[in-house]
């Protein structure tokens, strides 16, 4: 393979006793740069953020602050999100519609409405502006189609840090990188139509630039898309919906299992997600449309709160009902609780969708999932 082609990547895997049964890094932190990738190399995880704002929702549904279902109470607690609008809301928006995705709102760089609708300026989604994330309009109904700090009285990287991060042991995991985790970064990565590599402008500058304290304080954390951290220490996050939402790490207890099974249940069973349903992209330099390798079969996936739920194994031994999703510049988790095993691919490669790291991604699971069958 052309090293103009090779991903630059870490791999880990984690049982529910918290043993991280597979770890690796491989290549240089950047194309050109002489420091090799490591397990402590810190990359900007988008998308996999989700999962750690639906276990804070989730703690705090658990506590009574917060209801799956309560139009009124969303309403109430942000207020912005009934500003602007594309569609009429002929529904109310609940927190479990934001959490499974069908809550009317979309992202510009895959959805050519709202592409269209914030022509000339631009809309951008990683601007880590807080105008930017609350006032785009709906682009469809509430609950009608799939779409990808007020309660608690502090941040959400406080509450992050006290309530989910610290109890797991996990030190570098953040929506604010300290000088440390500046120092040792992933280089963003644009692959071209002819396979090549090339670095480029990081996708999420905001956070990385130098700041004040006072500062840091202000900037947006972006439930969605906003943390940085190492891979290997996001298997800690893994491993506790493996056992049933308590750490296997340190014994704390994020979450009732009851809680974590109803994570873990299909919330669109009347709108699936078919595998083989093409998607187009508004930005193609972020993202490649979908499918990005059609099925054989047009399968289907649920949703849980917050990530896809499998229908069927999958062909590295993935068992259904298996959670997953991603992050925009290549990163994958997956949780098989019925295996009792997950892991994490991360790379900073855009656009989504890399097909070099989709590729390494599905080897390497499978060969897992061969030794844990004994074979």
């Amino acid at each position: 393979m052309s090293p103009l082609r090779t991903p630059r990547l870490v791999y880990a895997a984690v049982d529910r006793t918290g043993a991280i049964i597979f770890s690796h890094a491989s290549g240089k932190t950047g194309l050109g740069q002489e420091d090799p990738m490591t397990l402590d190399t810190v990359f900007y995880m988008t998308f996999c953020t989700k999962l750690l704002t639906s276990i804070a929702c989730m703690q705090l549904v658990e506590q009574g602050k917060l209801a799956l279902d309560d139009s009124d109470q969303l309403q109430s607690l942000a207020s912005e999100l009934r500003d602007v609008q594309m569609v009429a809301k002929e529904r109310r928006l609940t927190l479990r519609m934001l959490l499974n995705h069908p809550s009317g709102f979309g992202y510009a760089f895959e959805d050519l409405k709202l592409l269209e609708w914030s022509r000339p300026v631009g809309l951008d989604d990683f601007s880590g502006n807080t105008h930017d994330v609350l006032h785009r309009p709906l682009v469809n109904q509430p609950g009608t189609k799939f779409q990808y700090g007020r309660v608690t009285g502090i941040s959400l990287e406080e509450y992050f840090q006290a309530f989910i991060l610290r109890p797991l042991g996990v030190e570098n995991i953040t929506f604010c990188p300290t000088d440390d985790m500046k120092a040792n970064p992933a280089y963003m990565h644009q692959r071209a139509k002819d396979g090549s590599l090339s670095v480029t402008d990081h996708l999420y500058r905001y956070p990385l630039l130098p700041c004040s304290p006072e500062e840091g304080g202000k900037r947006c954390c972006m439930g969605g898309a906003g943390c940085f951290g190492k891979p290997v220490e996001y298997c800690r996050i893994i491993a506790t919906l493996l056992n049933d939402g308590t750490s296997p790490n340190t014994g704390t207890k994020l979450l009732q299992p009851g809680t974590v099974q109803e994570m873990f249940t299909d919330q669109i069973p009347t709108m699936p997600r078919y595998c083989n349903e093409y998607t187009p992209s508004g930005k193609p330099l972020l993202a490649n449309p979908c499918p990005l390798v059609p099925c054989a079969d047009d399968l289907t996936e649920g949703w849980g709160l917050s990530f896809a739920l499998s229908h069927t194994k999958s062909s590295t031994g993935r068992a259904a009902g298996s959670g997953s999703w991603e992050g925009l510049p290549s990163l994958f988790w997956f949780a098989d609780r019925e295996n009792g095993v997950g892991g994490i691919i991360a790379s900073q490669i855009l656009p989504y969708g890399d097909l070099e790291v989709l590729g390494c991604s599905e080897r390497v699971e499978s060969i897992i999932y061969e030794h844990m069958c004994g074979n």
